[in-house]
This record gives C-alpha cells, structure tokens and sequence, in this order.
C-alpha cells in the first residue's frame, strides 16, 4: 500500500501489517497517498498485548540555501502517540484491537518554499487546518492473517512499513513526492473501511472511504457528502537473485463530480465555469505500479541491507489534478553501520494539462522535479539524527531551482 517501510529500525516496533502505498504564494498540494507496498519483513508480527502504548517526536531545523526563497532557519516539531487497546484488555476477543493516534504539530517549516510539493511531510497540513489531530479505528483479524479496519485512518501510518522506502515523515525521506506520494485524488487522513487479504505470494487490499480530508474532523459530519473514493490493489512477492521485491498493481478513483477542492492549493483554483474548463468532468481513476526490490541483505544483520525503490502513477485526468507522477531512487542500511539508514531518489509530478491551461492566464506552471538525499545516523535505538538534502526545480515556471539543507532529531519512547 502506500507506505513506506519506516525504516528497518522503525520507531513502532510492533508495526501492523502492511497494507502492502504552504506557502503564501501557493500552498503545497497535500497527500494522496494510497496502498502501494508490501510488509516490512523485518518486522515480526504485532502483539496482542492487552495496552501498548508508544510516542514518537521529531524537531527539524531547515533552511534554503539556493534559490527564490530567503535563507531563513526553520524550527518546528511533531509527535505522534500510537495506542492499541487489545479486545483481551476488556475481556472481549482478542482479534478485535481499537486504535487511538493522536498528532501534535509546532513551529514553523520551509513547506512551499521552493517547490509546490511539501518538502516536509511531517508537519505539512492543509490550508486553513490546525495543528491537532486524532484518529480512531477498530480492527479485526482472522487466523489466516486477513485484517479488516474500520474508522479514521492516518495514511503515515500505513506508509511506515513499506519495505526500503520506510518514510513517514518521522523517519527516512522528508518529501512528501517520495515518502507519502500525492494522488490527486485521496486525502492522507481518511474514513473507511480497509480490507487487507495477505497470501503466500499476493497481498490483496480493498479499500472504500470518504473522498474529503478528514483531518480535524470525526469522519462522521457529512459522510461522503462528496464521493465516495476506492483503492484495490494486489502486492506481488518476488525473489530475484535470490533477494525478496515487492511489486504491486493498484487501481485508485472516485465519484467525485468536482476536482478536490480540500487538497488542491486555493491558489491554485480554477476560474468559474464556463471560463475555466476544468472540473467539470465526473468521476476519477488511476493506475499505480510501484516496486521495492532488496539488491543485498546482509546476512550478519538479520532484515537490513539495500535496494530499489519505484513508483508510477497515471490518471484520466480532469477532474484530478495530476495526470502522471513517480519517482525512482535506492534505500537501505549502509553495511558498515547497518543500524543508520540512507536514502537517494528523484521524483516528478505533472499538473493535469486543463488545470495549467486555466490558470495560465495569472500564473505560469510546468513540472516539477527534484532529488532528495538523507542519511540517518542511529545513536541508539530510542535516539537518531538525520541530515536532509533536497533540491526542488519548482512547478512555477517563475522559480528557479531551490535547495533547501535540514537536520532532524526523533526519539521513540
């Protein structure tokens, strides 16, 4: 699903399975992140201890360092606490588990300094969205492995288990393009029902939930007033050369009869019709293809080693807003330290063609692109500091090319 694999050292070690997938000028687009990767597999499986309770914090320090955006430092946070209430805890079936989430974000980021897309994932919300969350779910799971969860669901959460990858903002990549990919067309806080399938071979996941962001809200308000969005996907486990990969097939749409006003930056709005031309087409549908491929584990280091990581995504267009997107990259442990963690790809994103056409008229828009590089320097296992590196050729034409240079410090407890 989407998610990436939080890193082979992941701040919640009981990890579920995986569901394997701002500026003032022009506010960053916020996540579609959707199912599109397989288990970390070097997590064991979750306990049904009746109460775990787990928080994980990070601090950033960024600034850009080239380009249109000032060189000023940024500094800002975010926790997350994880909950799980085991049935067992109240005397009920021990295969039913309620999840609490709750988010705390402060400070300030470099979000929309230089690219459109949110170079910090962690603390990157919606516009006009505050700094406080929680979401709650119920799950249920069979014997055989098959996990049904119903209720408010962070997408990060999902992400985190993605193998090699491993990025939720905590930990791993930073950019949301890489560590939680925008859809253009579901929100990264949803409401729903997500079924999980896992055989000796496929994962298969079908998910159907509220096309609107959930963020601050209950889920419950006005429920697919909207829409209703799905996401079915089958995760292929593989071995090649002897190394386990992960590739999956994902069909992601909706009914929605007008473009995602809650994800899409208000700066970026279309005029009225009949000037503007886009949204006013119905329904919505993308094709995902993604693949996590281990090139070496190390055998002195159960679960750790090295690989590929990709991702593609394609649309019908209007009424999402972006046709094409993906990236490519490696990720991993470095063999000499394999507790670290390390991370290099590129990503691109095109805005849909009738969406640039529209508002051409006041502002200019092309692809965007860029590369991101971290490592992760792991001083024990409640501890660890990453260096961050991105430089981001913005999708407004006006802009040129823009670097921006971070530090991050987390801690788990």
């Amino acid at each position: 699903m989407v998610a990436p694999a939080w890193a082979q050292n992941t701040p919640e070690k009981e990890a579920k399975p995986a569901l394997a997938a701002e500026t003032t000028f022009a506010p960053a687009l916020p996540s579609g992140a959707t199912p599109d990767t397989a288990p970390d597999i070097s997590q064991s499986a979750p306990k049904n201890d009746p109460l775990d309770i787990k928080v994980v914090a990070s601090q950033f320090v960024d600034a850009p360092i080239s380009g249109d955006a000032r060189t000023v430092v940024r500094y800002g946070g975010r926790v997350d606490g994880y909950v799980r209430i085991n049935g067992s805890a109240i005397g009920a079936s021990s295969k039913l588990t309620l999840n609490l989430r709750p988010e705390l974000r402060w400070g300030e980021d470099s979000n929309g300094a230089n690219g459109l897309i949110p170079g910090n994932t962690a603390l990157f919300r919606g516009e006009g969205r505050g700094q406080v969350d929680l979401s709650a779910s119920l799950e249920y799971k069979w014997d055989s492995g098959a996990l049904l969860e119903l209720g408010k669901l962070n997408i990060l959460d999902v992400t985190k288990v993605t193998p090699l990858k491993a990025s939720n903002g905590h930990i791993g990549f930073q950019n949301l393009g890489i560590s939680l990919p925008p859809t253009g067309i579901a929100p990264n806080t949803v409401t729903g029902a997500f079924l999980t399938v896992p055989t000796k071979k496929v994962i298969y996941r079908l998910w159907v939930f509220d096309v609107d962001s959930q963020y601050q809200r209950s889920g419950l308000e006005d429920p697919f007033d909207n829409g209703v969005a799905f996401l079915a996907s089958a995760t292929r486990i593989a071995n090649l050369g002897g190394e386990p990969g992960y590739y999956t097939f994902a069909l992601v749409g909706s009914s929605r009869d007008d473009f995602a006003r809650d994800l899409l930056p208000s700066a970026l709005f279309p005029p009225p019709q009949p000037v503007g031309t886009f949204g006013d087409e119905s329904g919505e549908l993308a094709v995902q293809l993604s693949g996590y491929q281990f090139i070496k584990q190390y055998p002195e280091a159960k679960g750790k080693g090295w690989g590929v990581i990709a991702r593609f995504q394609a649309t019908m267009g209007d009424p999402s807003f972006l046709d094409y997107s993906g990236y490519f990259g490696i990720a991993g442990n470095p063999r000499f330290r394999p507790q670290d963690r390390f991370g290099l790809a590129y990503f691109h994103y095109s805005l849909t063609n009738e969406l640039v056409d529209d508002i051409a008229f006041r502002l200019e828009l092309e692809e965007e692109q860029g590369v991101e590089a971290f490592y992760t320097y792991q001083i024990d296992d409640w501890l660890g500091v990453t260096a961050n590196l991105q430089v981001v050729d913005s999708t407004i034409a006006a802009r040129s090319a823009g670097v921006l240079a971070g530090l991050r410090l987390t801690t788990q407890f």
